[in-house]
This record gives C-alpha cells, sequence and structure tokens, in this order.
C-alpha cells in the first residue's frame, strides 16, 4: 500500500517539533506588510511573534493571501514523485478559499499521476485545530490506514474539536472579514470581552461575552471542562497572540488544577491566523462533545 503524507497549511499553526514528530508538512500562505510580502513560516521565535504582534499593538495592518497555486504544486508533486498518496487538511472554507484552490489543482495532477489518490479536505477549522486534525490524521495514517480511510476519518471528526478563544476585541476579526458585522458589535462595549468559538460550519461566531479579561479566561477554561471527553487521555492546546507569560501561567495553573490531561501544550498564534485575531487573543482547544451550534441560531 502507497504510504500517505499529511500537508496541512500555515494557518495550522503546527511548531516544527510538531510536524516533524508526525511527519507533517505544510504550504505556506503569505502575510502582506506595507507592500511587501513575505512567506507564513511557522518557524517562529519570541521575538518574531512579539514584533509581528507589536505591529498591530501599533496600528499597523497586516493582512494575508491564500496558497499560491504554485506552492501547492511544488508540495504535492514533492511528495506525488516519492510514490505517496495525499490528504491534505486545510483552513476552514469560511476563512480560506486555499481548499477550493488545492482541490482543483489535485483534479489535474491525478491525471498526471493516475495511480495517486489526493484529498483536499475542509477542515472546518483553523488555527491549532486545524493542526490538532492533522495529527489525528499522520496517527491514523501511521497506523496502516489508507489515504480514502484517512480522509473519511478526519471528516467525522472535525466538529469534535472545541475552540473557545478569548479576545480583546472583535474588531480585527470584522476587518478581515471573518466574523459578520452584527456579531462585532457587543465586541466594542466597554469592558466587554467576547468569546469567539468556531461554529458547526468553520465559521466565526461571537458566542457569548464576558465582562472583562480575567472572567473572559475563566470562562473559556470553563466552557473547555464542560464540554471536553476524555481529557485525561487529551493534550490540550493553549495558543496565544504574544500574551504576557504570567497570564498564560496563569490560565496553565488552573488548567492544571481542573481539567485532568495528558498534556498542555503552549504555542503561539501564528501569523495567518494572528493577522486577523490581533495582538493578545488566548484560546483552548481540545476535542470534545461535536460543535452543532451555528451563527444565528438560539442557544438555549
Amino acid at each position: 500500500m502507497r504510504r500517505v503524507q499529511i500537508i496541512t497549511d500555515s494557518c495550522s499553526d503546527l511548531t516544527p517539533e510538531l510536524m516533524e514528530r508526525y511527519g507533517i508538512d505544510y504550504a505556506q500562505m503569505n502575510t502582506v506588510y506595507e507592500g511587501k510580502t513575505a512567506p507564513a513560516d511557522l518557524a517562529w521565535a519570541n521575538e518574531d511573534a512579539h514584533r509581528f504582534y507589536d505591529i498591530m499593538r501599533r496600528g499597523g495592518r497586516i493582512t494575508t493571501t491564500q496558497v499560491p497555486v504554485e506552492e501547492y504544486n511544488r508540495v504535492f508533486r514533492k511528495y506525488l514523485d516519492d510514490g505517496c498518496d495525499i490528504v491534505y487538511i486545510g483552513c476552514s472554507l469560511k476563512q480560506s478559499g486555499s481548499v477550493n484552490t488545492a482541490s482543483v489543482l489535485a483534479k489535474k495532477l491525478m491525471q498526471e499521476y493516475p495511480e495517486a489518490t489526493i484529498h483536499c479536505i475542509n477542515s472546518l477549522r483553523a488555527s491549532i485545530g486545524e493542526g490538532m486534525l492533522a495529527i489525528e490524521a499522520a496517527k491514523f495514517a501511521a497506523n496502516g490506514a489508507s489515504a480514502d480511510e484517512t480522509a473519511e476519518y478526519i471528516k467525522g471528526r472535525r466538529n469534535e474539536v472545541l475552540e473557545f478563544t478569548a479576545v480583546h476585541t472583535l474588531d480585527y476579526l470584522k476587518r478581515a472579514g471573518r466574523v459578520k458585522a452584527s456579531s462585532a458589535f457587543f465586541g466594542n462595549l466597554l469592558g466587554v470581552k467576547p468569546i469567539v468559538i468556531a461554529d458547526a460550519d468553520g465559521e466565526q461566531a461571537a458566542y457569548k461575552k464576558v465582562k472583562g479579561r480575567s472572567a473572559s479566561l475563566n470562562e473559556i477554561i470553563n466552557l473547555l471542562n464542560e464540554h471536553i471527553i476524555g481529557s485525561q487521555d487529551q493534550t490540550i492546546y493553549l495558543i496565544h497572540a504574544d500574551c504576557h507569560p504570567e497570564e498564560l501561567l496563569r490560565v496553565k495553573e488552573r488548567i492544571q488544577k481542573e481539567i485532568p490531561c495528558k498534556n498542555i501544550h503552549v504555542s503561539y498564534i501564528g501569523p495567518i491566523i494572528g493577522a486577523s485575531i490581533g495582538p493578545d487573543a488566548i484560546a483552548l482547544l481540545a476535542f470534545g462533545d461535536e460543535v452543532t451550534f451555528r451563527i444565528g441560531e438560539k442557544r438555549s
């Protein structure tokens, strides 16, 4: 049976260490600042992340691009030439059109490589939520699953990825077109800190509002604790947009106290998602209850 290569993109926020551990590769998107385009490299040092988010704190506007077709062509051919099948897990289509670009190219490449299988999957998630699915795909394929089997497995797990994010404001997400204008309104009320989730369709949804930063951090921990399943066998992902180390430590210590888990992974929100969500965001992610909430639906 052909080897299955898992590929993701810059939105996945996987660290180089995680990609090396699980044999995952990624296709790079780009950031644009002051007319200069740069690859969205996930090998971020602390100073890189701090410099990036400080630009935004000073009012600078960083925009992003999809994965160029030439980049997909480079990465896909690398593994097709090595005799691999490919499962590409891309950013939610509600946040990037990259999966569509990859799908068009995949059809052409499968004509050129008729023995190969390429699956391009809309993860319904972004950031490390997308990365979590890539890790699960890599583990599943490593146990002998085919590309077809791996793709079906991951499609069935997409809405098991929980994502609870505390942000200072929804202005960055609104500006980037990641939340609807109506959703952004309560994020501008004095002292209100929105809690953002990924809904069942992969849309960024302003799920609830909390008064104050401390309360918003407590709330994402409470939400994770309420909805996580089998926490003791899981890694909980604590990702952030250049937050203060003491604040991160407080969140981590409370998780350790209240949610038994195998490990807590702390890392940065990378350049693509960071450009949309803004500095000082903190998100908690793990697998749990199926996400059924959709924007516009009333919560019970």
